[in-house]
């Protein structure tokens, strides 16, 4: 059972839950304007975790073929057989569960934001069939990962910094761009649509730099929105330091660094944007 259990955290990545997780308590913190209440925190915490495995989940499922045909992929646990179709399928069911649960315990407007938000993230598994537009649909289920923590906290939309949800967007954005070359080729052939498959990779990544500009362009009106303070644009500094590392170790010619583009230097951002409005949020209520 234990063994089972870690090849279905394989199977969804579910370490990766660090990229939307801080931006969620970003958001949260903000509404309370520093800690909230423990409580929050909790179901906070268990609702990113039944979204994201519920949404990972149902994009293995419906993705084993494609994942099957590519010899990247062809690893993964369903194609590989080292999980049956029912056990993927009990495993989403579980995790929508708990994050409509999870939004129950909240409050009545995240309740009412829930099944919107998991849409977004299961219809994100079909947009490569019909549009290279995919990465910027995964940034818009993405952008609620903030909104959801402020309202988690707030039970109102008022006052929330919507630069955040945009700088979310356009980050996820950007680095689903770079990501999705090394599927360039494989997309091209098997009829499927991205960015780098549609405008070859030169090309997305250049796009992806904008991307990145403008998510930090929005990270820096973030800042200015909430009154934050010295300690949020170190963070910022920092971002600025990761975003611009992503690019200068990966380029169209060389992906074989994009593992640690992609999966160190995203969750640092992420982390680091939540510690730095932590601690200007702590330092001014001090």
């Amino acid at each position: 059972m234990l063994k089972k259990i870690a090849i279905l955290l394989e199977m969804i990545k579910f370490k990766l839950t660090v990229f939307a997780m801080p931006f969620a308590f970003t958001g949260a913190f903000l509404a309370a304007r520093g800690l909230p209440d423990l409580r929050v925190i909790l179901w906070v915490i268990l609702a990113m975790v039944g979204a994201r495995t519920c949404a990972m989940g149902f994009n293995r499922i419906v993705d084993w073929r494609f994942d099957r045909a590519n010899p990247r992929t062809a690893n993964r646990a369903i194609p590989a057989g080292e999980v049956r179709m029912a056990e993927a399928w009990a495993m989403v069911f579980i995790s929508a569960v708990l994050f409509f649960l999870a939004c129950y315990q909240l409050n009545t407007l995240t309740l009412s934001l829930a099944p919107l938000a998991l849409a977004l993230t299961l219809i994100y598994s079909y947009t490569k069939r019909f549009t290279a537009l995919c990465h910027l649909i995964l940034g818009v289920a993405l952008a609620f990962s903030p909104l959801g923590g402020w309202v988690a906290v707030s039970g109102s939309f008022t006052g929330f910094p919507l630069a955040l949800s945009l700088g979310v967007l356009f980050w996820v954005a950007g680095f689903d761009t770079i990501y999705a070359c090394l599927d360039a080729d494989f997309d091209r052939q098997s009829g499927l649509h991205s960015l780098p498959s549609r405008l070859g990779r030169k090309n997305a990544f250049r796009l992806a730099v904008c991307f990145h500009i403008l998510a930090f362009f929005f990270f820096t009106l973030t800042g200015l929105q909430s009154h934050l303070n010295y300690w949020y644009y170190i963070g910022l500094i920092l971002t600025a330091g990761a975003l611009f590392y992503q690019h200068l170790i990966v380029n169209p010619r060389d992906l074989s660094r994009i593992q640690a583009s992609f999966f160190s230097m995203n969750g640092f951002i992420s982390l680091t944007i939540f510690v730095a409005t932590w601690l200007s949020l702590l330092t001014m209520e001090g």
